[in-house]
């Protein structure tokens, strides 16, 4: 059965004019210009080092593209995006659209809705934007433990900004990186990252025998601190670890974990 539900803490940003897609395409990580009513790409603002900032949904409706951000971030993202408008023929706004997402099946929306798969993994369902909230099957909490399985990133639940790498995070296995569209900002470090094999941690699903303490415990190696605990939900959540330990017994706050790579992850050589 079709799972849907509102996600309150998600926000949209229009980005309307005839210059939106060329003025989006130099900033973010992924090629803009394939956004298309029913396609949705994923992308990050980086910033000028390439680190992360925020990542969002690109929906395209009509004469705007919408982006389905991190609600927090929403304002934040609004006003960096109008310090690079400059003369370009763009205008930027928050604008009142419930965001939800759906999964395990294509769920049945009225006319009025602007939706997409989810770009990154079959599985991750649907991302839904709507000018009234949707009756939801499900609660948010569902949709947090079906991403947490799937190893996907939550925005700053999992990311830090100006520290995280987005190989780090799987931008590159969950196409939220282009590596053929041309210049963005934060595209060097990125393409050096990439290019030179320069990953030594990744964000992993973790499960554990209990409750798992909250985001930012210590994860241990034998005593040896190896990485932090990122959003989790009961025993399932996501952990940034070095690659050398994922193989390894894991615990936090003196709960026993274990890594669980997914079958999209793929992992190069480990490094210390």
């Amino acid at each position: 059965m079709t799972q849907q539900t509102l996600l309150p803490d998600r926000g949209v940003i229009e980005v309307a004019g005839a210059d939106r897609v060329a003025f989006l395409q130099g900033l973010v990580s992924n090629d803009v210009a394939l956004a298309a009513p029913g396609r949705a790409v994923w992308a990050a603002l980086l910033t000028p080092q390439g680190k992360w900032l925020a990542d969002f949904f690109i929906l395209a409706d009509g004469e705007r593209l919408l982006l389905d951000a991190e609600a927090a971030q929403v304002p934040m993202l609004a006003q960096r995006l109008s310090r690079y408008r400059l003369r370009s023929a763009v205008a930027i706004a928050p604008v009142p659209l419930a965001v939800h997402a759906a999964w395990n099946g294509i769920p049945d929306l009225p006319a009025s809705v602007i939706a997409a798969p989810d770009p990154r993994l079959p599985d991750a369902g649907w991302r839904i934007l709507a000018r009234e909230p949707l009756p939801d099957t499900a609660m948010p909490a569902a949709w947090d433990r079906h991403r947490l399985h799937l190893g996907l990133p939550d925005g700053s639940r999992d990311l830090e900004a100006e520290k995280t790498v987005l190989l780090e995070a799987g931008f590159d296995e969950l196409g939220g990186v282009s590596w053929t569209k041309g210049c963005y900002m934060g595209q060097e470090l990125t393409a050096r990252t990439r290019y030179r094999g320069l990953v030594k941690r990744r964000l992993v699903p973790v499960r554990a025998t209990g409750a798992l303490p909250p985001p930012g415990a210590a994860v241990l190696h034998r005593g040896v601190e190896v990485g932090t605990l990122r959003s989790s939900q009961d025993d399932l959540g996501l952990g940034l670890l070095r690659l050398a330990a994922l193989d390894g017994p894991l615990e936090c706050a003196g709960v026993a974990l274990h890594a669980q790579v997914p079958a999209w992850m793929r992992l190069p050589q480990a490094a210390d």
